[in-house]
């Protein structure tokens, strides 16, 4: 298939399906080069597409992609090692997990204070104090 019909089966942008490719995310078992230098994409390139989507979707950067793709392609890991790989990559998510929720705590703390100057100043004073005396401690 062309790389516009593989853009579109995906939901991806042809630059991004030449990005992989560039990459070397995509190797000859997924697209060949026809004699007028098309690029002709197979099945197997679908199923590359949905595998890096889904590490995508979890957070992967595009070195770990590289790595867990080469691991994937030539079954470099044991059960055991993939498993100590998704325990540390579910810590990292619950480490950013945890730094996101104080980032909320923190804006709707923010938040509530801005409502409270319009409704009530004095009060936004006294949590604006009461704030203040927590941040010291």
């Amino acid at each position: 298939m062309k790389i516009q019909e593989l853009a579109d089966r995906m939901g991806l942008t042809i630059h991004t399906i030449r990005f992989y490719e560039k990459e070397g995310l995509l190797d000859d078992r997924h697209v060949r080069r026809e004699s007028n230098n098309y690029r002709n994409y197979s099945e197997e390139a679908i199923e590359r597409l949905k595998l890096i989507k889904k590490f995508q979707s979890i957070g992967c950067s595009l070195a770990e992609l590289k790595e867990v793709l080469q691991d994937h392609d030539t079954n470099a890991r044991t059960n055991l090692q993939i498993i100590d790989w998704i325990r540390g990559k579910k810590k990292e998510i619950e480490s950013k997990k945890e730094e996101y929720d104080q980032m909320l705590h923190t804006l709707n703390k923010m938040l509530e204070y801005r409502i409270l100057l319009i409704d009530n100043p004095q009060k936004a004073q006294e949590m604006l104090k009461s704030w203040h005396a927590d941040s010291s401690d």
